[in-house]
This record gives C-alpha cells, structure tokens and sequence, in this order.
C-alpha cells in the first residue's frame, strides 16, 4: 500500500495554478506516494482540512500557497506528529526563503521528499481584546501596533492583485494617521513600554528583511523588537533602519529574546501576515509543536 500524501493547496495564493499543483501531484507520485489534492474555498478551509487529515495518518501533508496557508495548516496539526512540507505558492513566501526551500515546483518538492522532519517551536497568542478568547499558533511572527494596523487596514481584494504592493501601499496609509496608544510589555516577568513590536519566531520578515535577524524556529524562545517612538518621522526612521540592517542600533528599539510576553494596553495584531485582533494579548512559545520537513 502507498504512503499518502495530502496537498492541501489554496488556488487564490498569488504564485499558483492549476498546471503547479498538477505537476506536484504527478511528481509525488512518481515517487511513490499516493496523494490527495484539497482545494481551500475560503478562510479556515486549510486548518480544517489538516485537522481531519491527522485522521488518516499520512506520511506527510504539503502545503501548497502562502505563508497565510501554512499558518492554517499548523493551526490544524499543532501538536501532532504529522509532517508538514511547504510548496511555496504565495505572495512572498517568507517561510521558505527562511529555510531555503526552492521556489519552483521540482525543487521545493525534492526538499519535501529528501528533507529531514524537525521539530521546531510555534508561537501561541490569545487576544483579551478583540475579538476576547481567540487564540492562534504562529510560524513566522506577531506584530503588534503599526505593523498590526497596516494589515487591518490592508485592503485584501487588492492584495490578491498587486501581492506586496498592498502591505506597502497599507502601509502608507496607516502612517499618515497613526496615532498608537502606549503599551505594556511583560516580557519574562521584567516590564517595558512602546509603541508597536515585532516578536519574530524566524529571523526574516516580509521577505528578505530582518528585522529579528537571530530568531529561529529550532530555538525554545522568540527575539522581541520593541519601537518606543510613537512619532510618523520615528516610523520612518525605523524602516529605513530595518532596509539598511540599522534598526537594532537605534537608542529607542529595545531588542530582547522572550519566551513569555504579555502585552497591556490597545493596539491592533497581526500574525504571519493575516489580522488577528486587538490586544491586551499573551504570547508564548511552544517548543516542538510542529513537525516541518527541510
């Protein structure tokens, strides 16, 4: 009997089609896999393809489309033994230019069939705000405040047209009318204070950026990047520092490595991508949680 291979592909990413996900499948069964492709039709579609999917036990489940796709999957599986593989379909596909994963269909699935299964850490994060009890794993990162805004106020029919140019052109909306509110950090029981953070669970951010440029997923903790300037020519420092790498040297961003952080105060969230909500939040690392194959 063939192993099974689930492909769970989602055909709005920006990078897929029908002729990528045919040949995925034609290449996993020329080596020996039976596989079952699953097309997503809306959000959440993903996650609970890859809940029942642990039913059956498949040697591996691939996800096929974004970063925002291997999110839902990881939610689906987190805490399994059940090994996810990436074919990056997505917009900018964060995840495997992290882990180098080729971007093209042959490749990133020869990696999918010869690479080694890892256990690596998610992040965990529960919304007291809104909306209240909601909580989420991560792969990439959580950003809280003006990162967190600019995907809330991302239009998502343009997204799907222009891929980055949305989070960019979000992005300039959102700067001209920012006006956060000061928030609490409790980061591993000692306090701090700012304006927006990014808690990096993997070193790259956006693409090729670094904004948290030790964090890996194989590590039992995170890397916080906290921004204490609340003015627009204090957003525009930072992302000419996170373009040149000289954001970590800025006397007002404070650069920690966390396990546990709770976030007091109002500011919008986002995690890998996607909105998620309001704070107050706490976030936490889970080691192990995911089996990702590299």
């Amino acid at each position: 009997m063939k192993s099974l291979i689930i492909l769970i592909s989602n055909p709005v990413a920006k990078g897929s089609s029908d002729r990528k996900v045919a040949m995925a499948s034609y290449f996993l069964q020329s080596k020996g896999f039976s596989v079952d492709v699953l097309f997503t039709g809306k959000k959440g579609d993903a996650e609970r393809f890859a809940g029942e999917a642990i039913k059956k036990s498949p040697a591996m489940i691939v996800a096929a489309g974004g970063d925002g796709t291997l999110n839902e999957i990881a939610n689906g599986v987190a805490g399994s033994d059940i090994p996810v593989a990436v074919l990056p379909l997505g917009t900018t596909n964060v995840l495997a230019k992290e882990l180098g994963i080729p971007e093209e269909v042959k490749g990133a699935l020869e990696t999918a069939v010869r690479g080694v299964r890892r256990k690596v850490s998610l992040g965990r994060i529960t919304c007291a705000g809104e909306p209240a009890g909601i909580t989420r794993y991560f792969c990439l990162m959580a950003g809280i405040g003006f990162d967190g805004e600019s995907v809330f106020r991302m239009n998502t029919a343009f997204k799907r047209i222009s891929g980055k140019g949305a989070y960019v052109y979000s992005g300039f909306r959102t700067l001209a009318g920012f006006a956060p509110e000061k928030l609490a950090f409790s980061i591993d029981g000692k306090e701090y204070a700012g304006y927006s953070a990014i808690i990096g669970n993997i070193s790259k951010y956006g693409g090729n950026f670094r904004i948290t440029p030790d964090a890996r997923m194989s590590d039992p903790f995170f890397y916080v990047c906290l921004f204490k300037g609340k003015k627009r020519i204090d957003l525009v420092r930072y992302v000419y520092g996170i373009f040149t790498d000289r954001h970590l040297k800025y006397h007002d961003v404070e650069y920690l490595k966390a396990r546990h952080i709770e976030i007091r105060g109002s500011a919008h969230i986002q995690t890998d991508g996607d909105y998620l909500g309001k704070t107050p939040a706490e976030v936490e690392i889970v080691p192990g949680s995911l089996a990702l194959v590299y």
